[in-house]
């Protein structure tokens, strides 16, 4: 045997294509379908064009993308939910997959008679369901809902179920397509602690998924897809550097799939210049802000821009845990204001305060505005909360004659998503340090 072990394929996917015609009414497509006119009736849509990607045996795959870009359809194709319009598709090996919820599911059957429908389906006996069935109930916990049809399930039951059964029978390639997103956090707890047994197994896993600080931190691998294009391959690290580019608008695809397009720091810096010095407003660049912005206060002094940068100053809503980033507010000041506070806060989405300050704690600018001025305030920090998705609020407030003032505030703002592939407990890193040593026994007596 050589010293280097080979890789088995588990997947291959080789110049893959879905193209879907698009109709604007439904007597188009029933024109077209009937040979009735010489104009062409629909538009051709490519959810997937020509996508190359191999996933070895044993590896744990992630696929990230926008909204559209193609990650749910790649995934019906390798499992045969759906047929591509052309390419090349090899699965080498027994796959489970839990796509979407309802998939494979009889609405009218209870629990039990589901899962020896879909063992069933995936080729299993009988007497092979008997013995697993102990083990499948007891990881799903529904329960004597097992007993009830499933269209009286919640989501949460019903995600339990499909995952249990899909996780128990001994697959050699499992699918995963966000479903984990509906359950508790104590059964997205027990399902990524069976992730690692898998992993330890040997096991193939490819999910998709937003949750990006469960992709850095459980994927060997990352793909990258946009607009139906695969933009790339890499470390969880190197990929979710890029998606944070294409959610800003910060990269542009020159057609290759190699990475050789990407923009390198000195032009992604003067990227970020220009899209700072632009006419857009934070809120307009940004996606993430909140619709239903929550805003009040006299408008004497106002936020008319507010924005993110990560650590190499590009705009981003996504943030490395442990790395810096900067809040930038732009506040224009519509009267003379004596002493200005500049503040901020992150809640998380139960809307539990976390943590937060402002110019005056951090004795930082104690002087006052004119009427006129425009003032760029920055916070720069370390991000130390755990991984997830928290609220940013804003706000300019003051003192006239030892009487508070609002003069603009801006609550939930913006949605940051913070990335880790380490998470402590509690809302925060503590970023202790460990040293265990050889000691000298106590003296007993």
């Amino acid at each position: 045997m050589s010293g280097q072990e080979t890789k088995i394929p588990a997947i291959e996917v080789k110049d893959l294509q879905k193209v879907y015609k698009l109709y604007d009414r439904p007597k188009d497509r029933l024109m077209e379908a009937l040979g009735l006119g010489r104009k062409q009736k629909h538009k051709t849509h490519y959810a997937l064009k020509g996508v190359n990607l191999r996933v070895d045996r044993g590896e744990t795959v992630g696929i990230i993308g926008t909204n559209g870009s193609g990650k749910s359809t790649i995934l019906k194709i390798i499992t045969g939910v759906l047929h591509p319009t052309s390419g090349e598709v090899h699965v080498n090996g027994r796959i489970s997959a839990l796509l979407e919820l309802g998939a494979g599911f009889n609405q009218e059957y209870n629990g039990i008679e589901n899962v020896y429908l879909n063992g069933t389906m995936m080729g299993f006996s009988e007497k092979e369901i008997d013995r697993k069935l102990p083990e499948i109930l007891e990881f799903a916990d529904i329960g004597d809902y097992v007993y009830q049809p499933v269209k009286t399930y919640s989501s949460g039951m019903f995600v339990r179920l499909a995952f249990a059964v899909a996780i128990n029978i001994e697959p050699e390639i499992l699918i995963v397509d966000e479903a984990l997103s509906v359950g508790d956090v104590f059964f997205q707890a027990k399902c990524y602690h069976k992730f690692e047994e898998f992993k330890k197994m040997g096991k193939t896993i490819v999910f998709v998924s937003h949750d990006l600080s469960s992709i850095s931190k459980y994927c060997d691998r990352v793909f990258l897809l946009n607009k139906g294009v695969l933009l790339g391959e890499g470390s969880p690290k190197e990929m979710i550097d890029i998606y944070k580019r294409v959610l800003v608008g910060q990269y542009e695809p020159a057609g290759t799939q190699n990475g050789e397009d990407l923009l390198d720091d000195q032009e992604l810096q003067l990227a970020a210049k220009k899209a700072s010095e632009g006419s857009q407003s934070g809120r307009e660049l940004n996606a993430a802000v909140n619709p239903d912005i929550l805003e009040y206060g006299t408008k004497y002094a106002e936020i008319a821009e507010f924005y993110v940068t990560d650590d190499r100053g590009v705009r981003t809503t996504t943030i490395m845990k442990g790395s810096e980033f900067t809040l930038h507010m732009k506040v224009k000041f519509h009267r003379y204001i004596p002493a200005p506070i500049f503040a901020f806060s992150f809640k998380n989405v139960m809307g539990t305060e976390i943590t937060g300050t402002n110019s005056m704690i951090e004795k930082a600018f104690l002087e006052s505005a004119q009427e006129g001025q425009v003032k760029d305030v920055t916070f720069v920090q370390k991000m130390s909360l755990q991984g997830g998705d928290y609220l940013l609020s804003m706000g300019v407030t003051g003192f006239e004659k030892d009487v508070f003032q609002v003069y603009h505030r801006l609550y939930d703002a913006l949605n940051i998503t913070v990335i880790s592939d380490k998470n402590t407990v509690g809302y925060y890193d503590m970023d202790s340090r460990i040293t265990v040593v050889d000691g000298e026994e106590s003296p007993i007596g």
